[in-house]
């Protein structure tokens, strides 16, 4: 194996110097359209800098070299529990033991455990059909026609009555158009949405990761003219009822936030009245028909990386690769 004194001595250290080369490209075989090394970019080579230092904290702990390593070693790297629950999910599992399987490739190992132990797991614990699933264009008419209806006006009510719904309306249409995690819907603020309008109608929105999940990277998506139609009305309302704070979807009249499993809860009640029983009636449905249709208009696995807000290339590559297994209607 070569280069074995200091991928044993200091693994973390010889990783960076292999990542940051173009040994690491080749490994990947990322080419550009001219045929020349794609770079990593900054952003990717932080996480896999991240996910390598879990592994090597995991050998120091187990008291392994990266040269002893072996494939029943990586299988109980990959089957760590935490109160019952595994660490990993199979589908962070199996990129951890790509990365590896790189690195053993980069060091001509004899026999490369990663690769085994990939084998070992390929596919019959991998939940990619699940995680992949998408609507059809007939569908996702469907759950826009069962969208939250606007809710009656009671003769002693408010002109605000019914507020709720058409949030809950103009959310779940934004989710679904501009491919949203529901963490970034949830906390999606005022400034992040651009207030001149494209002369199609479109709004741009800007993804940061102030008030989201910590996985939200910064990325600039395009609100299509039918999502803008429903975002603006709802945005002169909420401007007109003066709720405070920053939230473009607060959960009540001081502004706070949305809980994601009201957003969720919302969204499974709009399936089942379109009539859709899905195993996943959730955000990560409409998010994974958002990246489809991207796809399918001709976007590239780098283009859907970037207006999805992936950290990692090849997750955007993930969409390409799922088989889409639309739910037959009720």
């Amino acid at each position: 194996m070569l280069n074995q004194t200091l991928w044993d001595a200091d693994p973390v250290k010889a990783f960076k110097l292999f990542i940051t080369s173009t040994a690491f490209a080749e490994t990947g075989r990322r080419l550009r359209a001219d045929g020349t090394l794609r770079a990593l970019s900054d952003e990717s080579a932080k996480i896999y800098i991240f996910m390598f230092g879990n592994f090597a904290n995991w050998m120091l702990e187990q008291r392994l070299t990266f040269s002893t390593v072996t494939q029943a070693d990586l299988a109980r790297f990959i089957a760590r529990t935490v109160k019952g629950k595994l660490i990993l999910n199979s589908k962070i599992a199996y990129r951890y033991l790509r990365l590896l399987e790189r690195c053993y490739q980069h060091l001509e190992a004899t026999t490369n455990p990663a690769q085994l132990a990939i084998l070992d797991i390929d596919r019959a614990h991998m939940t990619r059909d699940d995680a992949g699933r998408t609507l059809s264009d007939d569908q996702l008419e469907r759950f826009f026609a069962a969208l939250p209806a606007e809710a009656p006006r009671k003769r002693t009510g408010t002109p605000f009555d019914g507020w709720k719904r058409r949030r809950d309306r103009a959310m779940q249409v934004v989710i679904a158009l501009a491919g949203l995690r529901v963490s970034e819907a949830v906390g999606l603020l005022l400034s992040e949405v651009s207030s001149q309008g494209s002369i199609d109608g479109s709004i741009m929105l800007t993804i940061t990761p102030d008030e989201k999940h910590d996985t939200s990277h910064e990325h600039t998506v395009t609100l299509p003219p039918e999502g803008a139609d429903e975002l603006r009305p709802w945005l002169q309302e909420r401007a007109t009822m003066a709720i405070p704070g920053q939230f473009v979807f607060p959960a009540n009249l001081t502004g706070t936030r949305m809980t994601r499993k009201t957003v969720y809860v919302q969204m499974r009640a709009t399936f089942e009245r379109a009539g859709m029983d899905l195993a996943r009636s959730g955000g990560r449905t409409l998010r994974n028909t958002f990246a489809k249709r991207q796809l399918d208009n001709g976007a590239s696995p780098d283009d859907l990386k970037d207006v999805l807000g992936l950290a990692l290339e090849r997750s955007a590559a993930d969409y390409k690769l799922t088989r889409v297994k639309p739910d037959p209607a009720k």
